[in-house]
């Protein structure tokens, strides 16, 4: 979906498509069919953005095999669908039964990371319509933060540093322009955006900026006009944004708000979870669960965890989402004169992770909460003075 800033410029949004596990190309050209086209018509668009996820072997795939890449182009363009972005966060795996840890490897430290973001933006250049001149790829936020020494962060920002030269040849080579950011996670090394600024200055490339989940964001506990006032100082690019939201507990001593934490508690994806001290500082866990362990946690102040949660559908009492954060963080974004950034992605891609009861049961379940997410993120933007185009 595209939109028109009041300065004139697109701005493009897109859905995430880890929501649909695949991890060879003939699964991706699956997805397309089964579940990206159906959106599309649900939403009554010509063309729908995806933010594409590509694991290992389907990346591969595509960048060793031209007569590949071309097909997947003419299968988007077929189907009204088109790729502006990619997520570059998970490797592979992402379908798995258990992924939790799994997903943070390999880290920048490793050259198979610097390897795979490379095919990704030579793929992404192969995708991106004929007159989109930009795409985007969020990644890993350098690594997991234990096992990360000195030695291992020298090694990031050298590959940070090649993948910038990298991405300069590239659009030398092909006139496209690939930028990739950084997505703060908690319990990642760059847990949050002020976490991003010293290693990105160091690699001192307008290529390589930050990717501003708003989940994330608010699992962190971090202010959205805070956090995006120390980028723009910094002069760190906001590459991209992913709006999604994270799960809000008021009152975390309450029996029952633990009850139904509990339920959210679930043993495929980590659910990092925060409070906050009456001084600001941060406490947390790696998982719900842990959590919930007796003492794990102080219990004077709100809870957040790292679940995406559907946009449009927040949990019931006595929990929440951090919708709020998203708006305020999107507003920011592109509600000022120019936008902070160009390319949005609704990434929710826990809908099977669910608890039992809100899991949708059918493809179609899962293509209409889908579009009223995209329909509630296109009517946020429409409220902020963009306007959509056709």
């Amino acid at each position: 979906m595209r939109f028109r800033h009041p300065d004139g410029s697109t701005v493009h949004l897109a859905y995430c498509t880890n929501v649909h596990p695949a991890e060879s190309l003939d699964g991706v050209l699956a997805q397309l069919r089964e579940h990206c086209e159906p959106v599309r018509r649900r939403l009554g668009r010509d063309r729908l953005g995806i933010g594409l996820w590509l694991a290992r072997d389907a990346a591969h795939a595509l960048v060793t095999d031209p007569a590949a890449l071309r097909g997947l182009r003419g299968e988007l363009e077929r189907r009204g669908l088109e790729v502006v972005t990619l997520n570059g966060f998970p490797y592979e795996g992402f379908g798995a039964q258990e992924v939790k840890y799994r997903v943070y490897t390999p880290d920048w430290a490793d050259p198979e990371r610097l390897e795979h973001t490379t095919s990704l933006a030579r793929v992404l250049a192969g995708l991106l319509p004929d007159d989109a001149g930009e795409g985007t790829i969020s990644t890993l936020p350098l690594a997991w933060r234990t096992a990360y020494d000195d030695a291992r962060a020298d090694k990031a920002r050298t590959a940070l540093a090649t993948l910038a030269e990298r991405l300069d040849a590239l659009q030398e080579l092909t006139g496209r322009s690939i930028r990739i950011g950084l997505e703060p996670e908690p319990g990642c090394v760059v847990e949050t955006t002020r976490d991003a600024i010293a290693p990105l200055t160091a690699v001192g490339h307008d290529r390589i900026g930050v990717c501003v989940d708003t989940c994330h964001l608010a699992t962190s506990f971090e202010d959205p006009d805070t956090a995006l006032d120390a980028l723009t100082a910094a002069r760190i690019p906001i590459v991209k944004s992913q709006l999604s939201a994270a799960l809000h507990a008021e009152e975390p001593s309450r029996p029952t708000v633990r009850q139904a934490l509990a339920a959210f508690a679930e043993p495929r994806f980590l659910h990092q979870t925060r409070t906050t001290t009456p001084n600001g500082a941060l406490h947390g866990t790696d998982d719900l669960d842990e959590a919930l362990a007796e003492d794990a946690l102080p219990v004077t102040a709100p809870w957040r965890a790292h679940f995406h949660v559907p946009l449009h559908a927040a949990p019931a009492a006595p929990l929440t989402s951090t919708m709020q954060v998203l708006k305020q963080t999107l507003a920011r974004l592109v509600g000022g004169p120019h936008p902070l950034t160009r390319h949005l992605e609704v990434e929710t891609y826990t809908w099977q992770a669910l608890p039992p009861e809100l899991r949708p049961r059918a493809r179609a379940q899962l293509t209409d909460g889908i579009a009223a997410e995209l329909t509630l993120a296109r009517d946020l933007l429409t409220d902020l003075g963009l306007k959509e185009l056709p």
